[in-house]
């Protein structure tokens, strides 16, 4: 497959498309693609021959956005319609994940934010991580199982049935906290005092 650049307005955007962006990380995308222009011949936008984009619907939305008159594609001319689809699903997914710890130290966050990516931290959570008094003082969302306890585990298949037990048993979130007192996470309590649950069915009886 070779790379061709073509008149923009030649370039349909697929209706089907079911990949989005938000508004931000689109603004983002756009003033990538404006400062980073040569990302495009390295990564076209992928066309069928009817000229509908199978990879890259949101690169040519900021693509106009950017004023671009031109832009490079490739033409997947051999795929059947099944692979075409099947393309505009693929494309979209990654495999792998982040190594965020890795990126927070190693690289600067404010570029990385610029180009798009959306950081899982916040300022205060890596200035939390280098903080070397920071002895992860975290509350347990609940009690930890012991071997001198019994326990029995209640699986809820249904939202609207385990809207009514946090109901009935009064759960709330609780939220963990670093030691500089900023939340870390939150969750759901879930191991009760067995007498007490009983006692709280019962009357409900």
């Amino acid at each position: 497959m070779k790379t061709e650049t073509v008149k923009i307005g030649n370039v349909k955007s697929n209706p089907n498309n079911p990949r989005v962006i938000k508004d931000d990380n689109f603004s983002k995308l756009v003033n990538s693609i404006k400062e980073f222009p040569k990302m495009l011949k390295i990564r076209p936008i992928v066309v069928n021959d009817d000229m509908i984009v199978l990879g890259g619907n949101m690169r040519l939305k900021a693509c106009k956005e950017a004023g671009l008159k031109e832009v490079p594609i490739i033409k997947a001319s051999d795929l059947s319609e099944d692979e075409q689809r099947q393309f505009i699903i693929k494309d979209n997914v990654s495999g792998g994940e982040w190594d965020w710890d890795m990126l927070v130290n190693d690289w600067d966050t404010e570029k990385l934010e610029e180009w798009g990516l959306e950081l899982p931290y916040t300022e205060d959570d890596i200035t939390e991580m280098h903080n070397p008094d920071n002895e992860e003082t975290e509350n347990m969302f609940a009690t930890e199982l012991d071997s001198e306890s019994n326990y029995i585990v209640l699986k809820f298949d249904k939202d609207i049935d385990w809207i009514q037990a946090k109901t009935l048993f009064g759960l709330q979130t609780e939220t963990a906290r670093r030691c500089n007192g900023k939340e870390w996470s939150s969750g759901i309590g879930r191991v009760l005092n067995g007498t007490e649950a009983i006692k709280k069915i019962q009357n409900e009886s």
